[in-house]
């Protein structure tokens, strides 16, 4: 059997695992993956530039490493290669996690119990819990729902068409890392330069086709992409902005506005700004829309895979 289709076998069952199961509960190398470059970092760290990028070499570099030693490793044995594609594939991406956490605020909201909810936010993003009410949750919710749709799910399998078992454990890897030290505190400011530049690099085709399969699979195409010729550039992620603003205008809600991160306030532009406010029932909306573009993402990145390396063979 041809690798390409070895691997979209693979790709297609793992992204299927992640569906049924979810992340896995215990043993979870992506966590592995976080306390190994906790360790790298605790040796590395000077508030510099220079050892944040070999601090990003080390970690991504190596974990990439492993995973071209993996596939070299099954080369020519389909059945162990479709078994590792499955595998990474299901270990990579997180969108039925990201769904339930989701569902888990909204369902708190809904039951008038803010404060469940603003202790559920920080499982889906680093907002400050205590400075929203209802209504802010919600936006936080539907616009973590947006990001995380590009940076679990379609990102990886982005990455994986491109250059298979080590494109996916590199992609992760790195938006791994950007989560990590890739913001703006004083700790990580000049240390995470590197991570936050590489995943805005690597993230860049994952946005784009979010934000074009979101279009695609919205209630409103149009509305999605005005919203995102509009308004994505005025985002201060290049990345964010695209998937954000095309969910917003997929949705017909209004998203972006004032936030706050660990105490430190952001004013952010409004995204869709004819849109109405966001609501609790947006939140399923949000995470039935993130579902049909993954399974998209999966088609749409097989297909590239199959088609670019059936050329070549």
């Amino acid at each position: 059997m041809r690798a390409d289709r070895v691997y979209a076998y693979g790709a297609a069952a793992g992204l299927l695992g992640d569906h049924v199961l979810g992340d896995p509960r215990r043993g979870h190398p992506v966590a592995a993956f976080g306390r190994a470059a906790e360790a790298v970092e605790r040796t590395l760290w000077r508030d510099d530039r220079g050892r944040g990028a070999l601090h990003t070499a080390v970690c991504a570099g190596g974990a990439v490493a492993l995973a071209v030693l993996a596939d070299r490793a099954v080369r020519g044995r389909p059945a162990a290669s479709f078994a590792l594609t499955a595998a990474t594939t299901w270990a990579v991406v997180g969108g039925t996690t990201l769904g339930r956490e989701a569902r888990a605020v909204g369902a708190a909201l809904a039951a008038g119990d803010v404060g469940a909810a603003r202790e559920r936010l920080p499982h889906l993003c680093g907002r400050d819990p205590q400075a929203l009410g209802a209504d802010g949750i919600a936006r936080a919710v539907v616009e973590s729902v947006a990001e995380n749709t590009s940076d679990a799910v379609v990102g990886a399998l982005v990455w994986g068409a491109a250059a298979g078992v080590p494109g996916l454990v590199g992609f992760r890897a790195v938006n791994t890392l950007d989560a990590m030290v890739g913001h703006k505190s004083a700790r990580h400011r000049r240390f995470g330069w590197a991570s936050a530049r590489l995943d805005d690099v690597v993230g860049w085709p994952g946005a784009r086709l979010t934000a074009v399969l979101a279009a695609v699979a919205g209630d409103d195409p149009r509305g999605a992409v005005r919203a995102w010729r509009a308004d994505a550039a005025r985002h201060p992620s290049p990345n964010a902005g695209p998937v954000e603003a095309s969910f917003a205008g997929a949705l017909g809600v209004r998203l972006g506005g004032t936030l706050s991160y660990a105490g430190r306030v952001e004013h952010r532009p409004v995204l869709n700004g004819s849109g109405r406010a966001v609501g609790i029932g947006d939140i399923e909306r949000a995470v039935r829309l993130s579902r049909r573009v993954g399974l998209l993402a999966l088609g749409a990145s097989v297909a590239a895979r199959l088609l670019t390396k059936g050329r070549t063979s």
